[in-house]
């Protein structure tokens, strides 16, 4: 079956970047010229996603209107030859059909993902964490959809993170199959020193079957009193298992400060409008240091 859905969970408060969310969701902050939530839409929209949902809660509906037509902006592009930006902001509203719903609790990311239940119905589906930008050369979600395709089993995106910070994250019991591939049998959330399994943790994507939502309906609040989306894909990795997807690219934590800033810094270098001269600037800054 092919994975045409995705949810985008978006409900978090993003208090380690107050006071800039204090009327702005974190995940409109904008990364040179696009807020971050358009990069994770996009890299579903690359990797053949059709229907996304993106998961909000009070405050954060400028997320719907950045997805919504202007038709008072496209006339002013229009009237004053501005062609080209007019099909950028047009060809923002078509790139999928995207839906929202409220979370009216923040209880968790397995919570959030368990309100997406009528909207996915009995199919395979992805999830690209609100919080993380993930820049590289194919996308992600792409080659995780491939991997679903070839073990029909749910996918996890990973990465080795440090010992001294896997207790922010979780760690995975894993048995390699193949260069960045691996099973996966086990998993912890934000793991304490004798527990963790592997330095692996899950970095912002996901695939999962239908069934995790029958495990979400029983799954009971973990850390931080939360419902935890690991809690449930540890009960899918224990019975059937998983794959892991070791993904050749940099993730940007841009519910962190210093995340947003270096994920602005990297796409400010590429760019291929203000790219080579923020590259000087940078360098001079640089010498300064």
């Amino acid at each position: 079956m092919k994975i045409k859905k995705a949810v985008i969970p978006a409900a978090g408060l993003g208090t380690r970047v107050l006071p800039a969310t204090k009327v702005m969701p974190k995940e409109m902050f904008p990364l040179v010229d696009k807020p971050a939530i358009q990069y994770i839409v996009e890299e579903a929209v690359a990797s053949g996603i059709t229907d996304i949902l993106i998961i909000t809660n009070r405050g954060k509906n400028i997320i719907e209107d950045h997805f919504d037509r202007v038709p008072e902006l496209e006339k002013n592009l229009l009237d004053n030859k501005k062609n080209e930006y007019l099909e950028i902001v047009k060809k923002i509203s078509y790139m999928a059909n995207i839906h929202f719903i409220r979370q009216k609790e923040t209880k968790g990311l397995g919570h959030a993902v368990l309100s997406a239940r009528s909207f996915i119905g009995n199919e395979p589906f992805a999830v690209l964490y609100g919080d993380d930008v993930i820049l590289s050369k194919l996308p992600v979600c792409a080659s995780m959809v491939s991997l679903f395709e070839e073990f029909q089993l749910g996918v996890v995106g990973v990465q080795e993170v440090s010992r001294s910070v896997i207790s922010r994250y979780s760690s995975l019991k894993l048995e390699i199959v193949r260069n960045r591939v691996f099973r996966c049998t086990d998993m912890v959330e934000k793991p304490s020193e004798k527990f963790i399994m592997s330095p692996y943790a899950i970095l912002g994507r996901c695939i999962l079957p239908p069934e995790i939502f029958d495990i979400l309906e029983k799954t009971k609040p973990g850390v931080g009193n939360e419902i935890q989306l690991t809690d449930a894909m540890k009960i899918l990795a224990q019975s059937k298992s998983m794959i892991a997807y070791a993904f050749d690219g940099v993730r940007y934590d841009i519910g962190s400060k210093s995340g947003a800033l270096e994920a602005s810094i990297q796409i400010a270098i590429n760019h291929p409008e203000i790219g080579d001269r923020f590259r000087i600037t940078l360098k001079e800054m640089v010498k300064k240091l």
